[in-house]
């Protein structure tokens, strides 16, 4: 497992950084030295109830991208059909 720069795991964590560090410059500049003295996985249990509302105030703006629909060819439906009766 690659550890991330403080940046990189806000964006996996879908927060926007740039607006994260504008509009809370103290809240980010607190997580960035617990980041960087801590492994990830620890610094998301630590900080796991803040992380959603920092999330919900700060989103990070991704490109919709348009995924494929399986057809109905791509996938056969299989036909159960009964037993036939042995006397």
């Amino acid at each position: 497992m690659e550890i991330k720069d403080f940046e990189s795991y806000l964006k996996d964590k879908k927060i926007d950084s740039d607006a994260f560090k504008k509009g809370q410059p103290e809240q980010w500049s607190k997580f960035k030295v617990l980041y960087d003295q801590m492994h990830p996985n620890s610094f998301t249990a630590q900080k796991l109830f803040l992380i959603n509302p920092i999330r919900r105030a700060f989103p990070l703006k991704e490109e919709v991208q348009e995924k494929a629909t399986p057809t109905a060819q791509a996938r056969p439906k299989v036909m159960m059909r009964p037993k036939p009766k042995t006397n």
